[in-house]
């Protein structure tokens, strides 16, 4: 749909112009609140397949594939995840994702075949991206995923969108006409990436992945989240900067490890041990409670 607000766009100042984008962009949040209870819902679906040893798929087309492989790329080095538990494909392949690969988007059995490609199985769950809910290559994406038994989630721009219907879980995000007429890498791909960001932070919340709200499973991978790594044990522990250094060498660079060591003062076996049995979870760990 064309933006009333934007019709005289093109006569606009730079000011005009960002100043009508910072208010159309005012409307994102709102429309992300407004399906806060499907995003609940998906991001449990997430936890429940990740818990129980399934995966998580992004497929999308596009901007939506790109945002995609972001959210995808980010979860390894923030959460500790294997790289192949969340995965993003996009349609078109790596090159797509900074060149358009005209055409990869029409094909739904493209889509199909890069699920079968992936391996997608039962307990697996696969989010089709298409911000006006229609792209073929999503549609047939998300069929050939539940034929699979997959759980199925659909995330668009356009409410009672084609990707729907193959979906257990819908998330319609109804942001409005963007200011430049079908541009949805604007309010559209600012939504999806706030819905994004939400399906794997409360999802790998839930799974122990975060304690409190620090990201103890960091991948202390260069100089600045080796730091990070240190101030987290110390803040969390109340250890100085040097003890929580030791700690973290003792524990061979697992954060939650030599949190653990210095909360229960266990030997490193046993802590481990202990962190092992609470299926990852400092806090069930620190209370001597098994997994579930």
């Amino acid at each position: 749909m064309r933006n009333a607000a934007s019709e005289q766009l093109d006569q606009m100042s730079a000011l005009e112009i960002v100043t009508l984008m910072n208010r159309e962009d005012h409307k994102v949040a709102q429309a992300v609140e407004r399906v806060l209870p499907e995003v609940a819902r998906a991001a449990e679906l997430i936890a429940q397949s990740l818990d129980g040893g399934g995966r998580l798929f992004y497929i999308g087309a596009g901007t939506s594939g790109r945002l995609g492989v972001l959210d995808a790329a980010e979860c390894p080095p923030t959460f500790g995840t294997d790289p192949a538990k969340v995965r993003a494909i996009i349609a078109g392949g790596a090159a797509a994702m900074t060149v358009a690969v005209e055409g990869a988007e029409d094909s739904p059995e493209l889509g199909q075949k890069d699920i079968r490609e992936a391996g997608v199985r039962a307990g697996d769950v696969v989010v089709g991206i298409a911000a006006s809910g229609r792209t073929p290559y999503v549609i047939g994406a998300l069929a050939e995923a539940r034929a699979r038994q997959a759980v199925t989630v659909s995330l668009s721009c356009n409410p009672g969108s084609a990707i729907n219907q193959n979906a257990d879980v819908s998330i319609d995000l109804a942001v409005g006409p963007e200011v430049v007429t079908g541009s949805t890498r604007l309010k559209a791909g600012s939504a999806t990436k706030m819905v994004l960001n939400m399906l794997t932070t409360a999802s790998m919340v839930r799974i122990g992945k975060v304690y409190g709200n620090w990201m103890v499973n960091v991948q202390a991978t260069n100089r600045k989240l080796r730091e990070r790594a240190k101030r987290i044990v110390s803040q969390v522990t109340g250890v100085d900067y040097q003890t929580a250094e030791k700690l973290i060498a003792e524990a061979q660079g697992d954060v939650k490890l030599a949190i653990v060591l210095q909360q229960t003062g266990l030997p490193l076996v046993e802590a481990a041990e202990k962190l092992r049995i609470a299926g990852g979870k400092i806090r069930q760990a620190i209370e001597g409670k098994q997994a579930t």
